[in-house]
């Protein structure tokens, strides 16, 4: 499309050619509707709101509409749509909402939802799978989840979801329960042992995922819309706490991903429209008061303060963006990244301030980084959505100490501690139907797969004990693609509707450094 493109449209927008607003609505609904929602609220992809797109400049919204964005499942329309139809589509998305809806803690309240009850479940597994060798598979195609026996690799629940479901399975600590949360902003909780629904609320209009304190007692959920953090009581999904994310500045911010800090016993928030991260400690929190709900969080404190009350909020202001970020094992330092394709900081944890910026160009993404042992040395790894290249990182004089070519951007890398080896995809490009083994003792590719050719194949996860390796075909005529994690000879293949993400109950509640945590 280039630079005439770029000149017809913002001609477009700024001197009047324009298409009737019922043909850009028609468009609205054929071409984004399904992934932005009807009324522009978010689903599967963000809201499409100027509250949201501060960070998104319109001749930027010209290119990703046309071009698709890179990193994500957005297409580009470009040979659908002329460049007037285009720009009458960013002044759609930039105009104001006559009145956005409002979801308060009144509203999340009221939309919560029992299943069954503590004394309608069984205290043992109905079920003679080992519970902890259990996995979660996400399947997109039509909204559903299975749940597979890691040892038989036999379906063994397979249940609807709600709509767009975050792939981020999250469990309780002693993996019985998992936690589910989907982008229009429900959190549904189920029982591992019975099979059966327990709980589920809507924490939000449009959210992005949630984190499971690693005592068990609660579930932080981040929101895009509103903007806001929701703390849940585990056991019953009840809320307990609703905080506005609010910088120093006094703006307010989208919330990119949450997640649990074990050994520092909070949370941590990653923050898209305002350069900080927040902490949120569950420390020696009480439980819920009499009524259900602790005051709301109302901000003000200082840099590098505590707000007072439970889940106190601690803020670190930095120089830059993080949209994503990662933690070394002993979660004392936060490697992060902005969707800029700049470098990328480190933050100590325990200072509260960046200590030192990272080779990290061509946008990785870190919330799929693993970390291993090379030379007798602490490393990480993380593949990148718009490189052909993996970046292997000393995690002690935070240098890249190698860059391994590969046959195409990545999106998911994964390893095991009983594996000397690491599973990166290429996720995107002509390539994206390989998967890279890479030996983590000599950080070179040894053997590359294509387990379905012209389909993506991506996002492997372990066994319990490591021995075998899962890939997921992202396709409707999809499929978990199973092998044998030393001979790299395939297993098993089971049937699926686009299986996005698998997620093992033991690597994830053990924190294993070889997955997402």
């Amino acid at each position: 499309m280039g630079k005439f493109f770029l000149l017809v449209a913002v001609t477009a927008i700024f001197f009047g050619l324009s298409v009737p607003a019922s043909a850009t609505e028609k468009a609205y609904t054929e071409h984004c509707s399904e992934c932005h929602g009807a009324g522009r609220l978010g689903g599967m992809g963000p809201a499409l709101l100027p509250e949201n797109l501060g960070r998104l400049k319109k001749p930027a919204a010209l290119k990703v509409i046309a071009d698709g964005r890179a990193a994500t499942q957005m297409p580009g329309y470009g040979d659908k749509l002329t460049d007037t139809e285009i720009a009458a589509l960013v002044e759609y998305i930039y105009k104001p909402l006559p009145e956005i809806p409002v979801w308060g803690i009144d509203e999340i309240i009221a939309s919560r939802i029992v299943q069954n009850g503590p004394t309608e479940l069984p205290e043992a597994p109905i079920h003679n799978a080992d519970p902890l060798n259990l996995f979660t598979v996400v399947e997109t195609g039509d909204h559903h989840v299975t749940i597979l026996d890691g040892d038989s690799f036999e379906p063994l629940w397979r249940f609807k979801s709600r709509f767009a479901l975050h792939g981020g399975a999250k469990y309780s600590p002693d993996g019985r329960f998992v936690y589910l949360a989907s982008r229009d902003g429900w959190v549904s909780k189920y029982d591992l042992y019975s099979f059966r629904p327990v709980a589920e609320i809507r924490v939000g209009i449009n959210s992005r995922n949630i984190a499971v304190s690693a005592d068990g007692r609660w579930v932080a959920a981040a929101n895009y819309l509103p903007h806001s953090l929701v703390i849940l009581e585990a056991a019953t999904l009840k809320p307990v706490k609703l905080i506005p994310v609010i910088g120093k500045s006094g703006k307010s911010s989208r919330v990119s991903a949450v997640y649990t800090a074990p050994p520092r016993n909070s949370f941590i928030a990653a923050l898209k429209d305002i350069p900080e991260i927040w902490e949120l400690s569950y420390e020696d929190n009480p439980e819920p008061v009499a009524t259900g709900l602790i005051h709301n969080y109302q901000p003000g404190f200082e840099e590098g303060e505590f707000d007072h009350g439970p889940f106190p909020v601690r803020r670190i202001v930095l120089d830059d963006y993080l949209d994503d970020f990662f933690f070394d094992q002993s979660y004392a330092h936060l490697i992060g990244a902005a969707r800029n394709g700049k470098n990328g900081q480190v933050v100590n944890m325990r200072v509260g301030r960046k200590i030192a910026d990272i080779e990290l160009a061509g946008m990785p993404h870190l919330g799929s980084g693993i970390t291993f042992e090379y030379k007798g040395r602490a490393v990480m790894a993380t593949p990148h959505l718009k490189d052909a290249a993996i970046s292997v990182i000393d995690l002690h004089t935070w240098k890249t100490i190698k860059r391994i070519e590969t046959k195409g951007p990545g999106f998911f890398m994964r390893s095991h501690d009983n594996t000397p080896y690491a599973w990166t995809d290429v996720f995107f490009g002509p390539n994206k139907d390989l998967l890279h083994i890479i030996d983590k003792r000599t950080l070179e590719i040894v053997k590359t797969l294509r387990p379905a050719p012209g389909k993506t194949g991506a996002h492997v996860e372990f066994t319990r004990d490591g021995r075998f390796a899962l890939v997921s075909i992202w396709d409707v005529n999809g499929a978990l693609v199973v092998y044998d994690a030393a001979t790299f000879e395939e297993v098993k293949r089971i049937p699926m509707n686009k299986p996005s993400g698998k997620y093992n109950v033991f690597n994830k509640i053990t924190y294993s450094s070889g997955t997402s945590h």
